[in-house]
């Protein structure tokens, strides 16, 4: 298989709703995220099934980010716990590996929180960022969010071992 450059520009982003014939490209960088097994709990194995269930199951908003028409990252929104927990919200994000480093994160994460205020939520909750995972922790510290705990050695990194896991938190208002 030749190799694959990464596009070092993705051009003017659009987020919208993700509808279900965008599934085959958000299973691609679904696929490439967690082949690496240094992000995401997912099993590297997980099939385009599980992916489904995971990323655009009953409960989730789901939703693209667009470089004209091609989806380059994604991200889900759900309440972080159900009933009198339902107020914060939880989210996760993908971006193709390939199109990493052109602000598309950030652009989506600006969105979530966003979004998750118009939808009545009144803070929102990672429950496992990955601690070593140095891009995601940088980015949500720059947009507001805060460490409030610390899972010990409670990831599985394929090159590292076992690692650190963050729980961060910020407020919507």
């Amino acid at each position: 298989m030749p190799e694959i450059k990464p596009r070092s520009t993705v051009g003017p982003l659009s987020i919208r709703l993700a509808e279900p014939a965008d599934f085959d490209r958000i299973w691609e960088i679904f696929s490439r995220v967690i082949q690496t097994g240094e992000t995401y709990a997912y099993a590297p194995s997980a099939t385009k099934e599980q992916a489904r269930d995971a990323w655009m199951g009953h409960g989730l908003r789901t939703y693209v980010a667009l470089a004209g028409d091609r989806i380059e990252g994604t991200y889900i929104l759900k309440p972080n716990q159900p009933g009198l927990g339902s107020h914060v919200a939880n989210a996760a994000f993908m971006v193709d590996p390939l199109a990493a480093g052109n602000g598309i994160g950030t652009q989506m994460g600006r969105h979530a929180l966003t979004e998750a205020k118009t939808l009545g939520y009144h803070a929102m909750q990672f429950n496992f960022v990955i601690s070593t995972n140095e891009r995601a922790v940088t980015l949500w510290k720059r947009l507001g969010f805060s460490i409030i705990g610390t899972a010990p050695k409670a990831y599985r990194h394929r090159q590292l071992g076992f690692v650190d896991t963050y729980i961060m938190h910020r407020f919507l208002d």
